[in-house]
């Protein structure tokens, strides 16, 4: 692949040796206090974006990577192209590209590597450095959902129950028709899981929210698991 912008070229070139160091696509391994999140997607949702959703990991990036070729300054894909390595379980490489993001983006670009740093953060069990990421987020452009929803999940899991529902109203107040939280992207099946208990819980759906506060009681992630127990408590 080429990347014409010199940047581009560096990051992908640092990101090649990355991966051949940690090997081929494994399932990530997060921290034992792990709060996973989400991820969010900067690119139109079409392409690479429906196909990373859909799974279609070495598609996506294909996307992606045709996407920076034909427009290096436009760093969405470059985003995107990230989180194609978090969901492969591949942190390193995926930071490298969000810090350029970072540094080089436009605010809607910054915004979304901010939110999924936050999501890296979290899934190594850094919370407050991912409160601080998100936080930073949501403060380039309080307008826009994205980093709401990834407040209210991070705040559920440490145990703030009243700062969750305040970010999740303004969250679901600011995504009326739903469309941000479906162009999210999932690294683990909990976070979707996670994020629709606590929709169903703030919609007063009691059957629906309970039923995946139990599914999420029993997977894999402690953090997860007493969230879903407090809800399922009544705490």
């Amino acid at each position: 692949m080429r990347y014409p912008h010199p940047r581009l070229a560096s990051s992908a070139a640092l990101v090649a040796l990355l991966l051949a160091a940690c090997g081929g696509a494994e399932e990530p391994r997060p921290s034992e206090d792990a709060a996973p999140l989400v991820s969010t997607l900067a690119t139109a949702p079409s392409g690479g974006a429906e196909r990373l959703r859909a799974g279609e990991v070495t598609a996506a990036r294909a996307s992606f990577e045709a996407a920076l070729d034909a427009s290096p300054d436009q760093l969405g894909a470059l985003n995107d192209l990230a989180v194609s390595y978090l969901v492969e379980g591949h942190p390193d490489a995926a930071r490298r590209l969000l810090d350029e993001v970072v540094s080089t983006g436009s605010p809607p670009e910054q915004q979304a590597a901010l939110v999924n740093l936050g999501e890296l953060y979290a899934l190594e069990g850094y919370l407050p450095a991912a409160q601080a990421h998100l936080e930073t987020a949501r403060d380039i452009d309080p307008s826009r959902p994205g980093p709401w929803y990834a407040l209210a999940i991070l705040a559920d899991a440490r145990g703030d129950l009243p700062g969750a529902r305040a970010a999740l109203r303004e969250a679901l107040r600011l995504d009326a028709d739903g469309a941000a939280r479906a162009g999210f992207a999932y690294v683990y099946a909990e976070e979707r899981v996670h994020l629709e208990a606590l929709i169903a819980e703030q919609a007063g759906e009691a059957a629906g929210a309970a039923a995946r506060w139990r599914e999420l009681s029993q997977g894999r992630f402690p953090v997860l698991s007493g969230a879903a127990q407090r809800h399922l408590a009544g705490e």
